[in-house]
């Protein structure tokens, strides 16, 4: 029997041709009820779920109690429920429900949002491998296939949503999980499926580097560092580059810092240290230390004439999204990875040369070839190059600050700004995912000794006040008498708010300092924003709580700040309590992102005069 066609006319966009294909099937083949945790990731499906007729969605911030309320919901109506996440840790927190569903057997259609191929198992930001992830608790998984609006691709995604429907239903019933990987963009603007012209194509994608040269070159080192003919060739690169650069990504190894910053020296090349490299605070001088680039690498005009020759990158991708564009615009320039994990950390494809060694080494090495080499060579000027980043670094600072300063109501990343010049010698700041750690990169800097530190593996907002305690309770164990400050959003606090508990029955002094804009921050500097039927509900998801009673009864001190004469004076004492304080910081986020794109704007107009002429 032939079906009639749809009325609808078909998006412009594959990926929202794939997945309404899906939600509709889902639908059709019963199920009327979805619960969807926010996140980027999961865009397309949550918007196709709330454009679908006939399913109702239910939105629940916690993926481990999401899941068990999809759970609750399927047991009483005999009926398989679906349940959405996002990339990442957001998935493994689903796991205990599905397990009880198993030995219930409860249908439960679990959909899990994925990077697509290209950027698993390479270090790329919430990517975590999630293929069988729940293992034998389903009864059926696919790796979904990644989406194409051509007919053969909607009559597969139509056929499994069937299929993993009537699987959950039948007897026995139970969880299956379908893992759907989605290609940026995730919001459904037109993109027509065409190749782009040859003049617009990026010749080393489609070409590769030459007929003779691999796309990546790898190498391997036996003992830690590198043999004497890498080393001598690596100099000779540097010594041949003379606009070049070297990137610190986050890393626990606090030997470093003072390795990269001699190697720089020596190079004459920018350090761009991110915040959790610990590269930046480690109670020296800035010296070649680059630390405000996340604010003035937005800048069209700077970006233009500050074309590096080489990149050497350090530890895992930076986390500054300013940083990975500007090193895509320069794809064709040498990209160097320096990585002693064994692994690929190398989300962006753009690396030339992946060096299997470690760090330290390799930076002692290098450095000490340049030293020897400089004996011989006396009296070239390295130094125009790093003293033009270093220009524009002081410019940035004084604009941040300076702007920041006319502003008259509490701004969120003028919090690191203030924690900058309270927070002691030897004192540790945890910072939380999202904008938190992006705030922190671009607006705190310090010449003293504070180790900062944050969960930037899989970059979840899970458990962030548990690592904080756990930090606070080495401290006890090392007689560190240094504090511990987290400083976290919302909607993550609420997320591990039963984490809490540790500071109560372990008597662990804590400094919370909780930016409370009433949902997910992040979203509003993202695509997302521009879709404003769905976004409350399904991205900015408010929740209106008072964290107040909360903190009371996990025996902290809670205290909201109105003005930043209350901020300091709450930090001062914050400092120095025995316990727990968590002192909230309300803040608006429309607003919240005007007030960075002023700071933006003004850094741009600070920087038009500075040029690399002469360079």
């Amino acid at each position: 029997m032939m079906r009639a066609a749809s009325k609808r006319q078909m998006p412009a966009n594959p990926l929202y041709a794939y997945v309404e294909a899906f939600v509709s099937e889902l639908r059709r083949a019963g199920i009327a009820q979805v619960v969807i945790c926010p996140g980027s990731r999961s865009t397309p499906l949550a918007l196709a779920f709330a454009e679908e007729q006939g399913i109702r969605v239910w939105m629940h911030i916690d993926e481990r109690a999401a899941a068990f309320f999809a759970l609750g919901m399927a047991k009483r109506l005999a009926s398989p429920v679906a349940l959405l996440c996002t990339s990442g840790t957001a998935a493994a927190n689903f796991f205990p429900a599905i397990i009880e569903a198993k030995l219930t057997r409860v249908p439960l259609v679990v959909l899990t949002a994925d990077r697509p191929h290209e950027l698993r198992d390479c270090g790329a930001p919430q990517a975590i491998d999630q293929n069988r992830l729940y293992g034998v608790y389903v009864k059926w998984f696919v790796d979904v296939a990644l989406p194409e609006a051509t007919t053969p691709a909607l009559r597969y995604i139509r056929t499994v949503a069937n299929r993993a429907v009537a699987l959950a239903k039948a007897t026995p019933a139970g969880p299956v999980h379908l893992n759907l990987p989605f290609r940026e963009p995730l919001t459904p603007e037109p993109q027509p499926q065409l190749l782009p012209p040859v003049t617009e194509r990026d010749p080393l994608a489609w070409d590769g580097r030459n007929e003779q040269t691999p796309y990546v070159r790898v190498t391997t080192a036996q003992q830690g560092g590198l043999p004497a003919t890498e080393v001598a060739r690596l100099v000779g690169l540097l010594r041949l580059h003379r606009r070049g650069l070297i990137a610190a990504g986050p890393q626990s190894d606090p030997r470093l810092a003072s390795a990269l910053r001699r190697l720089a020296e020596r190079c004459g090349y920018p350090l761009l240290a991110d915040p959790l490299s610990q590269v930046r605070n480690a109670g020296q001088p800035a010296g070649p230390v680059i630390s405000s680039y996340d604010a003035f690498l937005r800048s069209e005009r700077f970006v233009a004439e500050a074309a590096p020759d080489l990149v050497l990158r350090f530890g895992a991708m930076p986390t500054s999204k300013p940083l990975l564009l500007y090193l895509q615009r320069y794809a064709d320039r040498p990209l160097l990875v320096i990585d002693g994990s064994g692994g690929w950390e190398e989300p962006t494809q753009l690396a030339c040369e992946m060096l299997h060694a470690d760090p330290l080494t390799v930076c002692e090495q290098l450095a000490d070839a340049l030293a020897a080499g400089d004996e011989h060579a006396p009296g070239e000027k390295k130094a125009s190059w790093l003293e033009w980043w270093q220009q524009v670094d002081r410019l940035t600072r004084q604009a941040l600050c300076q702007t920041m300063g006319t502003f008259t109501e509490l701004f969120e990343g003028r919090v690191f700004s203030e924690l900058a010049e309270l927070l002691p010698d030897g004192s540790t700041l945890y910072v939380g995912n999202s904008m938190p750690v992006r705030d922190l990169d671009t607006f705190f800097w310090s010449e003293r000794r504070i180790r900062c530190l944050g969960n930037r593996g899989a970059n979840g907002i899970d458990g962030l006040l548990s690592s904080a305690l756990g930090v606070s309770a080495a401290h006890q164990v090392l007689a560190d008498s240094g504090p511990v400050v987290l400083v976290i959003g919302d909607l993550a606090f609420l997320h591990d708010l039963n984490g809490l508990i540790a500071a109560h029955l372990h008597k662990l002094p804590l400094l919370v300092i909780l930016i409370n804009n009433d949902g997910g921050g992040i979203f509003s500097f993202l695509p997302q924003a521009a879709y404003p039927e769905h976004f409350e509900q399904l991205f900015g998801t408010p929740t209106g709580l008072d964290f107040a009673p909360a903190v009371g009864m996990y025996g902290g001190h809670f205290r909201r700040v109105a003005s930043w004469e209350e901020f300091r004076t709450a930090c001062r004492e914050g400092l120095s309590y025995p316990g727990l304080q968590v002192i909230e910081l309300p803040s608006e986020r429309t607003r919240n992102v005007q007030l960075h794109r002023q700071l933006w704007r003004a850094v741009d107009q600070a920087l038009y005069s500075v040029t690399s002429e002469g360079i």
